[in-house]
């Protein structure tokens, strides 16, 4: 007799707070100007303006390294980073539909740029430096392996042009010659389905599509030496404008190749030239590494207007029915600039590293907190909002937890330190120097706000006692070979339970100071809890 098992109820994103800003060119306006699209880790994101109402397209089997998208809207393209050895994912996606039009498997670790011609025929996309190193092994459909080198010999297969409608890729090339670096980017003409253009290191090229076949034309830039890390096209296909890491911009005659200009000459962008943007003007918009964010003369390149945002500026797109438009930046942030007085309004943050630790306090479901590299942030959750943040240079902050009574959020830190710090103004109360030896890994407070149990790198346990003025070590236990990875209290105060990443799970008598069970499984522990009854005790790992 068939048995069937009840359908189990799925749980549905409702929102993401995060915004990958070391994505080049990651934050796109759609043309639709109702919609800002973003990667955030293996999710492409479709974030509305006016309401902040989100929509996610899942899919990739990791990070999404590279975003494009056609120019009348229809699709959208994403590429990924993956492991050594397997294949990065191109997923072309209907927009309307916020569906897959097309899953393309060819590129090898990473796809490095993506781009769509004007008129939504063709997409190119460029591989990684890793696509040599496989390239030997690529099954290839018969009407590539004309285009075949010599086996033995070392092939960047870098360049595939592919038909959209077809879904098939039609022509492939080396990106760059042996002797120039790895190639970086590639951008589809405004004007003609033949035409785009790929940079990188030491290398410029103009390719041209003629029947399945593509043909390049080096540039010639003279006796200057460039890596260029981004490249825009004049509405009109006159000029390309490469950004180079010397922090000047290259004005090149698309049509000859010839350098017709580079600037600017003498105050030249800190940290190179990392996004650009043509306006409908001519001027350019420029990026750099140093986070300064200008607007540039047509004529000379000189700096008409600059602003300082945070980190290096790595997105900027233009919102047409607006004169605003919006830059992303490494440090996670998007801001939005008016044209008209240049100053910069924050309109979305987030951590740009991995989160370690979230948190919720007691009583309230409205707030929570997060903790990643340096800081600390306070959100709301009904429209993830950042209403605080506590910063600690040259620190990681790798647990919190707050008290029972929501007066104080407790911290631990690389720096060996344990925070208490309020949770309004996020001024320190007190600060436990020297908790432990090799840095605070985990951090729990008791249900009386009286005392704290931390642990360490160095797998001790221990527990403080908070005085009005400071703290006293109360006791310390040893149990575990290596790091504590997290620990929690029962609501009785007299037990807790810590893990770690020795495999090693103990349940600790917060009157004795003793072990009371010792649990090892063959895993990295992560993570533990009680069971909200308190007979269980559940716990994650590798």
């Amino acid at each position: 007799m068939a048995t069937t098992t009840p359908s189990i109820p799925q749980l549905e994103l409702e929102a993401a707070i995060g915004f990958n800003g070391r994505v080049p060119c990651g934050l796109r306006v759609h043309p639709d100007q109702q919609h800002l699209i973003y990667p955030l880790g293996c999710t492409v994101i479709l974030k509305s303006i006016s309401d902040d109402k989100q929509e996610f397209l899942h899919g990739h089997t990791n990070n999404v390294c590279c975003i494009s998208v056609s120019k009348s809207g229809t699709y959208i393209a994403s590429g990924q980073i993956t492991f050594w050895g397997f294949k990065a994912t191109v997923f072309i996606w209907n927009y309307a539909q916020r569906s897959v039009h097309a899953e393309l498997n060819l590129h090898k670790v990473k796809v490095e740029s993506l781009a769509f011609s004007p008129n939504d025929k063709y997409l190119v996309s460029l591989g990684g430096q890793d696509d040599d190193r496989y390239s030997r092994h690529l099954i290839l459909p018969d009407f590539m392996l004309c285009n075949w080198i010599d086996s033995m010999s070392i092939c960047v297969l870098s360049i595939v042009v592919w038909d959209i409608e077809t879904k098939q890729a039609i022509c492939w090339s080396t990106a760059s010659s042996r002797i120039a670096g790895p190639c970086l980017v590639v951008q589809y003409s405004n004007t003609n389905d033949n035409i785009f253009v790929s940079a990188g290191s030491g290398t410029i090229r103009v390719w041209e599509l003629d029947n399945r076949n593509i043909r390049f034309t080096d540039c010639k830039i003279g006796k200057l030496q460039r890596n260029v890390k981004c490249v825009e096209i004049s509405k009109d296909d006159q000029f390309m404008f490469c950004g180079t890491t010397t922090g000047d911009v290259l004005k090149i005659n698309l049509r000859t190749g010839l350098l017709s200009d580079c600037g600017p000459v003498k105050a030249k962008h800190n940290l190179g030239v990392v996004a650009l943007k043509v306006l409908e003007s001519g001027d350019l918009l420029v990026g750099s590494g140093s986070g300064v964010l200008s607007l540039c003369s047509k004529t000379n390149f000189k700096t008409l207007r600059r602003i300082q945002l945070e980190k290096e500026v790595t997105s900027i797109t233009v919102k047409d029915t607006e004169q605003k438009f919006y830059a992303g930046t490494e440090a996670g942030c998007i801001f939005r600039i008016s044209f008209n007085d240049f100053e910069a309004e924050l309109v979305y943050t987030s951590h740009c590293g991995a989160v370690k630790d979230v948190v919720m306090p007691f009583g309230t479901s409205e707030l929570f907190a997060t903790c990643s590299d340096d800081d600390i942030r306070l959100w709301r959750i009904d429209k993830p909002k950042e209403l605080l943040r506590i910063s600690v240079p040259k620190a990681t902050c790798n647990a919190l937890d707050f008290m029972l009574d929501g007066r104080s959020l407790i911290s631990a830190w690389s720096n060996c330190t344990i925070r208490v710090n309020g949770p309004e103004s996020g001024r320190p109360m007190i600060i436990i120097n020297d908790a432990h030896k090799m840095g605070v890994t985990a951090v729990a407070g008791t249900r009386d706000c009286k005392r704290i149990v931390s642990g360490g790198g160095d797998g001790e346990v221990r527990v403080w006692e908070l005085l009005p003025h400071g703290s006293r070590l109360v006791e310390g236990m040893k149990k575990h070979k290596a790091t504590v990875s997290s620990v929690k209290i029962k609501s009785t105060d007299k037990e807790c339970v810590s893990v770690g990443v020795d495999g090693v799970c103990v349940i600790w008598d917060l009157e004795r100071f003793v072990s009371l069970q010792v649990m090892i499984a063959n895993t990295m522990f992560r993570a533990v809890c009680y069971h909200p009854e308190e007979h269980l005790i559940i716990t994650s790992g590798t």
